[in-house]
């Protein structure tokens, strides 16, 4: 009955906690009752992130959702538990109190980040988690050694497995980065797992880079914008 929730407020705050389903009944009566102003509540799994529009409802909001785990016998762990501003005017407000810039949160194998896109507006940035890619190309690394006399065929076959899942979850909107920097990173993993082969044959880079053009998916977005993908599925 335990689970890791992360609880985001909208303009401002977020906090990580131990849960199970009491969140659900308790956000659905702040959402339609107690909220002052715009509520939002996402969860996937054991994992829950709630944006409130006032500062003062995140706060209530919080002491409710103590009170809802002891009713379960459950607490809130300090340790996962974060309470943010986060949002549209985030960075204004905390320049003029003399702080830095807006805290980040993690969420489904993202850090959210406040930022501005090229015209100045206001975007919320995704990017891949650091510790989770590097958990990812610490596992090929491994797998690589393991098939290392494999074929390259069946190397860069299982490869291009690999990246396209990789992708397939990752590829969002403003994570090109990311991915860029995973690519790189599976060529020369890639590249020193074929010159651990032999010592004979130095494999060169520009010998890698067409290999990867052979078998690796390019990084690129493969997802649109969350707007965008809710008007297309719930046109007006």
């Amino acid at each position: 009955m335990k689970g890791s929730a992360t609880v985001r407020l909208r303009k401002g705050y977020r906090f990580k906690a131990r849960l199970y389903h009491p969140v659900r009944p308790l956000g659905e009566r702040w959402r339609r009752h107690e909220a002052t102003g715009d509520m939002i509540l996402m969860r996937y799994a054991d994992d829950i992130v709630v944006g409130f529009e006032h500062e003062a409802d995140a706060r209530r909001f919080w002491d409710d959702m103590r009170k809802r785990f002891e009713e379960f016998s459950l607490s809130l762990n300090p340790d996962k538990t974060l309470l943010i501003e986060f949002g549209r005017f985030a960075a204004e407000r905390r320049a003029h109190r003399g702080l830095g810039k807006p805290e980040t949160f993690n969420f489904l194998g993202f850090t959210f980040i406040c930022e501005r896109n090229s015209r100045g507006q206001f975007l919320v940035k995704r990017t891949t988690r650091r510790d989770r890619m590097q958990v990812t190309l610490r596992r090929i690394k491994e797998e690589l050694r393991r098939r290392m006399h494999e074929p390259i065929p069946e190397q860069g076959a299982w490869l291009k497995q690999v990246v396209r899942g990789f992708f397939a979850y990752h590829a969002v909107p403003t994570n090109g980065s990311a991915l860029r920097a995973f690519y790189y990173y599976v060529k020369r993993i890639w590249l020193r797992t074929l010159r651990r082969r032999s010592q004979k044959d130095r494999f060169s880079w520009q010998r890698m880079h067409g290999l990867a053009a052979d078998w690796l998916p390019q990084p690129r977005i493969l997802h649109p914008y969350p707007d965008r993908r809710f008007a297309v599925m719930h046109p007006r």
